[in-house]
């Protein structure tokens, strides 16, 4: 006999549900987010076959409560949170929402719909580590975009000279400019030979001389402001660049590690012999396709998840094609991005891009165009165990043509 358990996850408490074939309750409960309640969940659960028979649905698919029921040997069943809002109409019609009845809402789904959905596969352990570490490191990487950019903001309102003298507001020598010389006031005195001497402390590896420099920074535009307030704004931009600063650092730290793990991994070796894919996009990458390869069993599969094929609505006469928003967004990034950069370092897809964009397909058209044409030779390489080779690669080309 089949059971079908639905969990509703919440941040304090969770709300159970388990069903019979015929859908009648056999339990409702709820347990607490802690060891105890974790405890209570999996010998409630294990009553009905945990590993044999039950199968559960919950539409978070990771997390300690995942790590808890998949380390018990529990059958899980990813739902995505859509499918489940678009189902409530069938077992509510004034639109209310419980959490005891999301959680037989996600049993019943699973009993009656089961057959289309795939039992969640845990990923391996090197994987889940460089995923956390990539999407982290990924995060990181827009905070400091957007405190570099609050930063340039800020000294554009009061001394625009501070974000012009460099390149990049958020590189260290830029950064140590900004905590030595915060204010208009601070600097009035830098000359040539004072910021050569700055620049040479700092370790400065740019090519333009400090005379340059120097009439860049006076370049710049002034604006007029008080002295109460500029001292106020300069303090503000001297623990920005201090937050930018430490961010930077502990950043590269991060990368360091992310390819140094990526290239130890077989999959990361795999997926660094493609053209430009480099080592930190070739871990984001690999971190978002995982080691379950039955997770794509084709390659249409891997191209929708990634976004990089478009949607057709067709309905009598009318048919439209439209660019795909629901997708794994962070797979789009990697793989967009890797197609961007290959066809620098790869004539087949500097071609594809140029035919592309001799169509009339702006840039993004262009660049998700080439990409749909990589996961073929991404996928086929994946299922194979097999390094990208080129040889290979054009004999196919030939073949095709």
């Amino acid at each position: 006999m089949g059971w079908y358990a639905g969990v509703d996850w919440g941040s304090g408490a969770h709300a159970v549900c388990v069903l019979d074939e015929r859908g009648d309750r056999a339990a409702q409960f709820e347990v607490r987010h802690d060891a105890a309640g974790l405890a209570e969940l999996t010998r409630a659960l294990c009553k009905f076959g945990a590993s044999d028979g039950l199968r559960i649905a919950i539409e978070r698919p990771s997390g300690l409560l995942i790590d808890t029921l998949v380390e018990a040997g529990c059958a899980i069943v990813p739902i995505h949170p859509n499918i489940v809002k678009a189902c409530r109409p069938r077992y509510r019609a004034a639109g209310g929402k419980s959490d005891r009845g999301d959680a037989y809402l996600l049993a019943d789904l699973l009993r009656t719909d089961g057959h289309r959905l795939r039992t969640l596969a845990p990923e391996c352990d090197e994987i889940r580590a460089l995923r956390a570490l990539v999407r982290t490191r990924d995060d990181l990487v827009a905070t400091r975009i957007a405190l570099a950019n609050q930063l340039r903001a800020l000294l554009d309102s009061f001394w625009p000279g501070a974000a012009a003298i460099f390149a990049e507001i958020d590189s260290p020598i830029a950064l140590a400019f900004i905590e030595r010389y915060p204010t208009p006031a601070s600097s009035a005195r830098l000359g040539a030979k004072r910021l050569a001497g700055f620049l040479a402390a700092h370790g400065y590896s740019g090519r333009k001389p400090a005379v340059s420099l120097l009439a860049r920074l006076h370049a710049a535009a002034h604006t007029a402001v008080g002295e109460a307030e500029a001292e106020a704004k300069g303090e503000l931009a001297r623990a920005l660049a201090r937050v930018l600063g430490a961010l930077v650092t502990e950043l590269a730290t991060l990368s360091a590690r992310i390819e140094h793990d990526v290239a130890a991994l077989p999959d990361g070796q795999l997926v660094m012999s493609f053209p430009r894919a480099g080592r930190l996009n070739a871990a984001q990458l690999l971190s978002e396709l995982g080691s379950v390869r039955e997770r794509f069993a084709t390659e249409d599969q891997l191209a929708a998840e990634a976004g990089v094929c478009p949607v057709t609505y067709q309905s009598g006469k009318s048919r439209g094609v439209t660019f795909r928003w629901a997708c794994n967004h962070r797979l789009r990034r990697a793989i967009t991005t890797w197609a961007d950069n290959s066809r620098h370092g790869c004539p087949w897809a500097a071609a594809i891009y140029q035919r592309a964009r001799a169509r009339g397909a702006r840039h993004p058209h262009a660049i998700r165009i080439l990409a749909r044409a990589w996961v073929r030779v991404l996928w086929r390489a994946w299922h194979e165990h097999a390094a990208y080779d080129p040889v290979k690669h054009l004999a196919a080309q030939r073949l095709a043509a």
